[in-house]
């Protein structure tokens, strides 16, 4: 079968591998001169199973507000703008902040990233690839005692899912992290979640992308995607800078700019940019480092070791499509960081920022878009693309091919939404 993909970020290139190694004839759209230069680019680095939870949780509402009110270092700014579309987006945000959407969320969005470590733990055991990756597990870090209180809820639905976790006191926290030391007195204590791991998602989807290129892979870059035609529930073209191109099957992969793409033809993908910030810096002291990942839970900000390098990521700003670098962003991570390590040269670090395709759910849409037969979806992964990639690919690979899924995964399609 002749498909398509469009968008060549780490969902759409693992979604390319896996159709390609089940024998179909796949080409990769893009608009950039290569894989991976938006939202793949420079994201938190964490491939974290164990963290994986919907942003929609009881309490939230009240937390944005006490956020909102003080905003310098708030992990969620919502900018001033008159947006339609972000405002039904917050509504339908707001209708899952209760127990119990918030525990059918988590565990769907648990169940398809445990899937997907294990489907990247194959992948590099297959490729032998490399990608400043390290198997070393992710530590939430608790500041204050209410913040340990609040993660019981989480450790319930990790229990429940039968994800490993371990609440950590401080002495055993720095035995896994000993560049915190000097940083002690500020930490309670923090969640162990030893199968957690983390790597570059930008060299993991560049590498993975010329592995698939010498597979037979067609990719075209510097492509600009202009929309779709369909009609009588197919579709039949995909309308780019190089005139139309057709196939037998199309998916999309286009992360933020899915919902763009796809509206013009009456499918309304609930999928929200919400943009996010990393800091990326040479590492400087070894004692002061990482020595793999760690969310701070009071910022909401994420360190991660990749090689010599240290990457700083976090902040959700609800801004549209706007991609300015805001300098107020820049000034948590640099606090967080500082904080807790502080073995880096953030003189010489870059910032960067990208769009997280999210959903109000937190769980990703993969699979067909109804009423379209030959359009699939594999978009909204939020805030876990990096995390969720290798599964996503291969369940939208089976689908495609009318295939059992290893794991369940109807609740993962558009439908789920009514």
């Amino acid at each position: 079968m002749k498909i398509i993909i469009l968008g060549a970020g780490v969902v759409g290139v693992t979604s390319a591998w896996y159709l390609n190694a089940q024998g179909h004839d796949v080409t990769v759209i893009d608009r950039q001169p290569a894989p991976a230069l938006e939202t793949s680019f420079a994201n938190a680095g964490q491939v974290s199973p164990g963290y994986s939870s919907p942003w929609a949780a009881p309490g939230l509402p009240w937390q944005a507000m006490t956020w909102m009110l003080h905003p310098r270092h708030s992990p969620l700014v919502i900018r001033k703008r008159l947006d339609l579309a972000m405002l039904r987006w917050l509504r339908q945000l707001l209708k899952n902040c209760n127990a119990q959407s918030y525990a059918l969320n988590k565990a769907r969005m648990l169940r398809v990233a445990e899937y997907s470590r294990d489907c990247l733990d194959a992948l590099r055991e297959e490729t032998g690839m490399t990608y400043d990756d390290r198997q070393q597990g992710l530590i939430q870090l608790f500041r204050t005692d209410q913040q340990i209180s609040k993660s019981q809820r989480d450790m319930r639905l990790l229990a429940e899912s039968g994800i490993p976790h371990q609440l950590l006191g401080v002495d055993d926290i720095l035995d896994q992290e000993p560049g915190l030391r000097h940083s002690a007195h500020l930490l309670k204590g923090g969640l162990f979640l030893p199968n957690d791991q983390s790597g570059d998602a930008h060299i993991f989807t560049q590498r993975l992308a010329r592995m698939a290129e010498a597979k037979g892979v067609r990719f075209l870059y510097n492509t600009t995607i202009k929309g779709l035609d369909a009609t009588a529930g197919t579709v039949v073209s995909v309308r780019t800078s190089a005139g139309h191109l057709s196939a037998d099957a199309y998916v999309m992969a286009l992360g933020s700019y899915s919902a763009r793409l796809l509206r013009p033809l009456g499918l309304h993908l609930p999928i929200y940019p919400v943009k996010g910030y990393s800091l990326t810096l040479p590492l400087t002291d070894e004692s002061h480092a990482p020595a793999s990942t760690v969310n701070d839970a009071f910022y909401k900000v994420s360190i991660t070791r990749l090689g010599n390098r240290i990457r700083v990521g976090g902040t959700a700003e609800l801004t549209g499509y706007n991609l300015k670098l805001s300098p107020d962003r820049r000034e948590t991570l640099e606090l967080s960081f500082s904080e807790l390590y502080g073995g880096g040269d953030l003189s010489a670090a870059t910032y960067w920022t990208g769009l997280r395709p999210c959903t109000p759910d937190g769980t990703p849409i993969i699979g067909p878009a109804t009423p379209f037969g030959n359009l699939w979806l594999n978009t909204g992964h939020g805030t876990l693309g990096w995390t969720m990639a290798c599964g996503s690919g291969r369940l939208i690979a089976d689908m495609i091919d009318g295939r059992k899924t290893d794991i369940p995964a109807l609740d993962l399609a558009l439908t789920r939404y009514g």
